[in-house]
This record gives C-alpha cells, sequence and structure tokens, in this order.
C-alpha cells in the first residue's frame, strides 16, 4: 500500500509518559472521527480536534509508496552523527494513523533503528510490533484497543467519564485537558480530579507552552 503523510518533522514529545522525549513526528493524513474540514466540525464524532492533518503540504509531506519509501523519510529527519547516542523514536499520528501504519511500515522503521510509537483514538486494530501505544478515546467512538502502555483522555468529555476507562489495561492513565476558550477550567478540574482518584495522572501539552511543535 502507499501511504499518505501530511508531515515529518523532528522535535521533543509535548505530553503524556514520554514528554520531553526527542522524537521524529511522522503524522499520516486522514481520520474516520472528522474530516479535518471546519464545516464538518459540528457533525464530527470528535469535534474538538486541533490538528491540521488534511493532504500532504506539511514538511517532509508526502505520498510514499513503499514502507521503505518511507522509513527513509523519517530517518533523514532523525539527526546526524550526535544522534547516534540516543536510540531513534518515531511517534505515528494523525489523524487517525492506524488507518495507514501496518505491519510492513513497523518493521521498515525498526529496520532503519527505531522504536515505533502510536498515538491513536483506538478505534481501529494495531498492526504487531508497536513498542509504545497511546490511545486517546473520543467519546461515540467505539474502542476497539483497550490495552497497551498509555490512556490519555482528553478531559472533560461528558459522555466519556474516567470511569468508563479506569479499569482497562493500560500502565499509565492520563487525563489531559480539553484546550480551547475553557482551558485553565478544564486545567482545574483534571487537576482536581487526579488528586481525588490517584491513577490518573495528569498530562499538559507542553509543547503548546513553550512554543515548540
Amino acid at each position: 500500500m502507499s501511504y499518505i503523510v501530511k508531515e515529518i518533522f523532528y522535535t521533543l514529545q509535548g505530553e503524556g509518559a514520554q514528554a520531553g522525549r526527542p522524537s521524529v513526528f511522522c503524522r499520516f493524513s486522514r481520520c474516520n472521527l472528522w474530516t479535518g474540514r471546519e464545516s464538518d466540525r459540528m457533525s464530527a464524532t470528535c469535534q474538538f480536534c486541533d490538528t491540521d492533518f488534511i493532504g500532504t503540504d506539511g514538511p517532509g509531506g508526502g505520498r510514499f509508496t513503499t514502507a521503505t519509501d518511507l522509513a527513509a523519510a523519517v530517518l533523514s529527519t532523525w539527526g546526524g552523527e550526535a544522534h547516534a547516542r540516543a536510540k531513534p523514536y518515531v511517534v505515528c499520528t494523525g489523524g487517525e494513523p492506524l488507518l495507514q501504519l501496518d505491519a510492513d511500515a513497523v518493521e521498515a522503521l525498526h529496520h532503519a533503528g527505531f522504536s515505533v510509537g502510536v498515538e491513536t483514538n483506538g478505534t481501529q486494530a494495531p498492526p504487531p510490533g508497536l513498542d509504545w501505544i497511546c490511545v486517546s478515546p473520543k467519546a461515540g467512538a467505539p474502542l476497539r484497543l483497550d490495552r497497551g502502555d498509555e490512556l490519555k483522555l482528553v478531559f472533560p468529555q461528558p459522555l466519556a467519564p474516567p470511569t468508563q476507562f479506569e479499569h482497562l489495561d493500560f500502565n499509565h492513565h492520563f487525563l489531559q485537558p480539553m484546550d480551547g476558550p475553557e482551558r485553565e477550567h478544564n486545567t482545574a478540574l483534571a487537576i482536581a480530579y487526579c488528586l481525588a482518584h490517584p491513577q490518573w495522572r495528569l498530562s499538559l501539552q507542553t509543547h503548546k507552552y513553550t512554543g515548540i511543535r
């Protein structure tokens, strides 16, 4: 299969258990919960997404006809000799990456030396071999992927309360305040919930506070 990628860029992971880790982000185009067009937002299953995942016009973006081509593009973004001292890490994100990320791509990225992480809404089955699975459930969307390394729940979602997910088999349970005009209020709510329910930890989108991508 070919892979449609919005952008590939080098940055620090901004949120969750891997926050602060140098990473290549490979953002796949397309999502099954929203078209990405503002005109469709209010009728979408996920209405609060703040990510542009339409097309292939971002830095490093394009259509890659083979998994090897995709892995080569990711590797070229990782960096030079100084980076050889650290294990390369790629975050496959979107959109919804599991609409496209398959076993061939995971194998090619492993062959290029990368640990492979995915950030997914959990509605799609994952390919084998992933090194890190982060699931961010969305209200109204079926959850097929109910175990992994990290569950990161955007909070609050009235139809997706933390109690709905607290029993699932993840090593980390995070609440991440919903961004937008109510971010300060939502952060206070998330802090209060984590203090009252210490199974949950607070995840902040540090890339937005620091100004990195």
